[in-house]
């Protein structure tokens, strides 16, 4: 029987969430993030008004939870909302808005820009090579960021205005390599798009065709 994967325990229940992430991030037991004291000087704290996955070092005396060290140190939202965003990020193809985040978790625009900011942070490994290969086509587009001419005041608007004139967020460039798109860069550009778009395109690529469109 179909099942939503978002029903397992650990996406629901936060003594759950804890376990899942301890066992991730702790397999061979709990280690203090103060002084590196492993299990045999650690305890868990299990007071009625106690947090759940406090935990104590006997060797530095300071209390811990996986949560330290991690991001989601410092935030008051519940780790099992935390691993809820981690899933609907990673299993979302194209992609995940922070407004829909914000609706799916009920929480504030806050909290939901500042997670989803964290959670994109740790997936950059610092190790992205170069688009494209042997055999491989690098596509590259451009978007216009700012407002439309019908919006500004009609003291502001200029006929035929198109492109970037006027645009005051500037201009925005997307990299994919094709024929698998496996990934796909962005970069911001200046005002002359389509020179920092060769520019930036060859620093991104080692394609061995270059496709462009121009919108």
């Amino acid at each position: 029987m179909a099942q939503s994967i978002l029903s397992a325990a650990h996406f629901q229940d936060e003594t759950a969430a804890f376990a899942y992430v301890e066992a991730k991030l702790w397999p061979d037991g709990p280690t203090c993030p103060f002084c590196g004291a492993t299990e045999e000087h650690v305890g868990r704290l299990n007071g009625k008004t106690t947090r759940p996955g406090l935990r104590k070092c006997y060797a530095c005396g300071k209390p811990f939870t996986v949560r330290m060290g991690t991001i989601f140190e410092s935030s008051h939202l519940k780790l099992h909302l935390w691993l809820q965003a981690i899933h609907l990020m990673c299993a979302s193809k194209k992609g995940i808005a922070t407004r829909q985040i914000q609706r799916m978790l009920q929480c504030s625009m806050k909290t939901a820009w500042f997670l989803t900011h964290r959670i994109r942070a740790a997936m950059d490994d610092g190790a992205l090579g170069p688009l494209g290969g042997e055999g491989m086509f690098l596509e590259a587009d451009t978007t216009y960021m700012g407002g439309k001419e019908k919006n500004k005041h009609r003291n502001k608007r200029k006929a035929g205005n198109i492109g970037g004139e006027g645009k005051q967020s500037g201009t925005a460039a997307s990299f994919a390599s094709r024929p698998d798109a496996a990934s796909i860069r962005m970069s911001a550009l200046p005002a002359t798009p389509w020179l920092a778009l060769r520019t930036s395109a060859s620093n991104k690529a080692r394609a061995s065709k270059f496709v462009a469109s121009m919108q």
